[in-house]
């Protein structure tokens, strides 16, 4: 099969974006619009991604990074047809080209697939959509025959031709060879000035090159982004979607409007979501898990039956069966819990084993420290882990109970079964079962005066 080459039209400025950001570059759920794009030309088997910039051009290449991509720039920015123009040197003669924007983020592979399959020698296709109100959109000139033969701009179109509602989205599959023939052709002699990439539809109807037309499933697939406005309107359909496939896949959600998922989520049987959770990068969720309100979930699987309470943070790491994690926990990257640990409010972990059965309740900061089962940490206590310049490892046992507010110092081993007095600042390792008592003698001062305010 001739190679499928994908051009990305990515070169405007978005002045109504009100940004000093390049438009493609702003995001939709947690990616920029481009990459969106340049993902969906992935799944469809690209051979190569052509991506046309220009405003913000280092800026896009520096952001977005794919080893496929050949970036082409455009310094004059004088139409579509100009944009592709730039890239028609490096297409093969026999490769099929499918043209699509930086700023049109949720176009679907299915979708495309249906174009890709009209490019032909004798055929191009064309995406179209019909629209009640289809104001500012070219207008799709069909024959007595219901044959496409032009597309018209808004700004060049009759009384007549604006009263068609369907109009040209702008993605469109057709061969190298066409596009080689009829681009030089193109003249910017329109009420814009400019290279319009749709005029080579007229060219192809002159030329008995079959115009097959296909619209989307839902308009929403081809809706650009002008303004954020527009940018937020497509947030909520798309994560409206992720929320439908969450629901169908077995998960609950308290309100399907009031999720965000950013990235790949994976549920379970029975999962239950609260509302405002956001959920980042790869996130697995196993059966019966329960999220609470306004957790946020980066790169993290959660084992079944695992409840993580309201706002609670977890990123980069992997929570057992049956754990209860929060409210207000804060997970760092590199965590590993065992099965029925518990990990409460305003705790904080990072790079730490916790064994199976473990607690630590409350008001703590556990890092770069590996614990074993059933170990009990107590109310304030922290893993001093860092000495300034270097990050040093604490390794507590099985079974052993660390007193409220107590000190451990890395490099320290605590072993098996041992018991830490509580307000101990401990230094040195403690042996198996032994008790480490490590604070000042208590005084009590008679006569003692507070302070009083001047």
């Amino acid at each position: 099969m001739s190679p499928l080459h994908v051009v990305i039209l990515a070169a405007g400025q978005g002045s109504r974006m009100k940004s000093t950001l390049p438009k493609v570059l702003h995001t939709l759920a947690g990616r920029p619009m481009l990459q969106h794009v340049i993902d969906t030309a992935h799944e469809l088997g690209a051979d190569t991604i052509h991506t046309v910039i220009g405003h913000g051009a280092d800026q896009v290449r520096l952001t977005i990074s794919d080893d496929i991509i050949h970036w082409v720039e455009q310094r004059e920015r004088l139409g579509t047809g100009h944009a592709v123009m730039q890239v028609l040197d490096h297409l093969p003669d026999d490769a099929r080209v499918l043209v699509l924007y930086g700023d049109v983020p949720l176009i679907r592979k299915q979708t495309l697939a249906i174009l890709v399959d009209h490019v032909s020698g004798d055929s191009l296709g064309l995406l179209t959509v019909t629209m009640d109100d289809p104001t500012g959109y070219g207008r799709i000139v069909r024959d007595a025959d219901g044959n496409v033969t032009r597309i018209v701009e808004q700004k060049d179109a009759s009384v007549d031709q604006q009263a068609i509602r369907e109009v040209n989205t702008g993605i469109l599959g057709v061969s190298a060879a066409h596009l080689k023939r009829w681009l030089p052709q193109l003249s910017n002699d329109n009420a814009q000035g400019e290279y319009y990439l749709t005029d080579i539809i007229a060219m192809a109807a002159k030329d008995s090159v079959e115009v097959a037309s296909n619209q989307p499933a839902d308009v929403m697939e081809v809706q650009g982004v002008n303004n954020r406005v527009q940018l937020a309107e497509l947030e909520r359909w798309f994560q409206l979607q992720q929320s439908q496939q969450l629901m169908l896949q077995g998960a609950t959600l308290a309100d399907p409007a009031r999720i965000d998922v950013r990235g790949n989520l994976s549920v379970g049987c029975d999962v239950y979501i609260d509302v405002n959770a956001v959920f980042e990068g790869e996130v697995t969720l196993g059966n019966r898990v329960h999220v609470g309100p306004g957790c946020v979930i980066k790169d993290a699987h959660i084992g079944d039956g695992t409840e993580i309470k309201a706002y609670s943070v977890i990123e980069s790491s992997t929570i057992g069966e049956n754990a209860q994690i929060g409210p207000y926990a804060r997970f760092r990257p590199g965590n590993r819990l065992a099965a029925n640990t518990k990990v409460g409010n305003f705790v904080e972990l990072k790079k730490s084993v916790i064994g199976e059965g473990s607690k630590i309740s409350h008001l703590s900061y556990v890092g770069d420290a590996t614990l074993g089962a059933r170990v009990n940490v107590g109310a304030g206590t922290i893993t001093c882990n860092y000495d300034g310049a270097n990050k040093y490892q604490t390794i507590i046992g099985d079974g052993v109970f660390v007193g409220s507010n107590c000190s451990l110092v890395a490099p320290v081993t605590v072993a098996t079964e041992a018991t830490i007095g509580a307000g101990s600042t401990i230094t040195r390792d403690v042996a198996e079962s032994e008790l480490a008592v490590a604070r000042g003698r208590q005084r009590n001062i008679s006569g003692w005066e507070k302070p009083k305010k001047h």
